[in-house]
């Protein structure tokens, strides 16, 4: 199995390219105030709105460093979400941008090399299972785990409002103006 390795503060990990749709130089993401500090942003990507996370910001409490390595990953998030009238297809799904460090190289890995760290993350399910290669430990990170429930709702309702108020202009003003009416 294929893998794309990153890493953060000096620790590997490992990304499925099946996960992947596209691997992409480090791009700026428009701010979403208010959100969460782990959220980059919302970027288009081909048409489409894209949230994006900065992982290190997520594991580590600092944002990602502008390095060369420093890439923007293109993920498939294969999971139905709120709306959506069907579960998300293996080649489909929804976009998510992933910052991250180091992402320079690849390798294939047997996913029955991994297994289980024994150390419980109920707060970061992303953090799969441990493998060992002639380089040191990398663990796995599961892209459906990266976002639970109310983080998909937020990122993915806010990427269609910029999408709305891209198209016509108009939907920050209704935002503000139904914003207004609700204080009165």
């Amino acid at each position: 199995m294929l893998f794309l390795l990153f890493e953060l503060e000096g620790a590997r990990y490992a990304l499925d390219a099946a996960d992947i749709a596209e691997v992409l130089p480090l791009a700026a993401a428009k701010p979403i105030p208010g959100a969460p500090a782990w959220v980059a942003g919302i970027l288009i990507h081909r048409g489409v709105p894209v949230p994006v996370i900065d992982v290190s910001r997520l594991a580590l409490g600092r944002a990602a460093a502008p390095l060369r390595s420093t890439r923007l990953v293109i993920v498939r998030l294969r999971l139905p979400l709120d709306g959506d009238a069907k579960p998300a297809a293996a080649e489909g799904g929804r976009l998510l941008g992933l910052i991250v460090e180091h992402a320079t190289q690849t390798a294939r890995l047997d996913p029955a090399a991994f297994s289980d760290g024994g150390i419980d993350t109920p707060h970061a399910r992303w953090l799969g299972p441990v493998a060992h290669d002639a380089h040191g430990v990398l663990q796995w990170v599961t892209v459906r785990h990266l976002l639970g429930e109310e983080a998909r709702a937020l990122l993915y309702a806010a990427a269609a409002r910029e999408a709305a108020d891209a198209g016509d202009g108009q939907g920050a003003v209704d935002s503000l103006d139904a914003r207004a009416g609700e204080r009165r």
